[in-house]
């Protein structure tokens, strides 16, 4: 089940800080405005950034995402934004975070910055006992089979945003009414169900230490929020 990951490079050699901002609970749309303006205004000293947020309800389809996928929405609207991957369930209870680093400046490719991705959460499940694992041909974190993190990223003038959304302790019922991530049938799960903590508030600084660690940064707590009006 575990697919293989490019061998991690050597230390940087410059420590650098990213800034973390801890968004609360936003709308979907405006924090990805947000995100694209970021990437589109940042030079090659622009510091990177982690944004953490639960998101109200909402389905996204990716640039692959193929309408059929999504099953029943009902109630819940349906976006399509330009993140890699098919379409996945956003709402309260799951922990999202946006990496918004400068790929060429930390020496990393795609695929690395995944694999770096997938083995911070694969490292945070493990510190609460639960034993995840990635899957081959399906990016995310699996527990015996059912999906926990799902992952999207789109790359942009060597930058990534969007990112990863973890399963935290959310009602997973949405998931029914797709297939997610273009996968009938396929069995999502929660860190609450295997047993772990139930509060995203309380997992975000794992995943921060963890992260920062696989991608080689310090973290820096910012207070303030990004602009999330909308733009002109």
């Amino acid at each position: 089940m575990t697919a293989a990951c490019p061998v991690a490079g050597a230390a940087p050699a410059v420590v650098r800080e990213w800034s973390i901002r801890t968004l609360g609970r936003q709308p979907y749309e405006p924090v990805w405005r947000a995100m694209q303006r970021f990437t589109d205004a940042r030079g090659p000293d622009t510091p990177d950034e982690l944004w953490l947020v639960e998101h109200d309800p909402v389905f996204t389809l990716g640039q692959a995402g193929k309408p059929e996928h999504v099953l029943a929405p009902g109630d819940i609207p349906v976006l399509q934004v330009d993140r890699g991957g098919q379409v996945t369930y956003h709402g309260p209870g799951q922990l999202v975070a946006y990496p918004l680093v400068d790929l060429r400046r930390l020496g990393l490719g795609v695929r690395e910055l995944v694999c770096r991705i997938e083995q911070a959460v694969i490292d945070v499940l493990a510190g609460h006992g639960i034993a995840a694992a990635r899957k081959d041909g399906a990016p995310g974190i699996y527990v015996d089979g059912a999906k926990v993190m799902a992952l999207g990223l789109r790359v942009r003038r060597g930058c990534s945003f969007h990112g990863l959304a973890f399963n935290v302790a959310m009602d997973l019922e949405p998931f029914r009414r797709i297939n997610p991530c273009g996968y009938q049938g396929l069995e999502v799960t929660s860190v609450l169900d295997l047993g772990g903590p139930g509060d995203p508030a309380a997992l975000a600084p794992d995943l921060v230490q963890a992260l920062s660690r696989t991608l080689g940064l310090v973290p820096r707590p910012r207070p303030e929020l990004p602009d999330l009006s909308p733009s002109a």
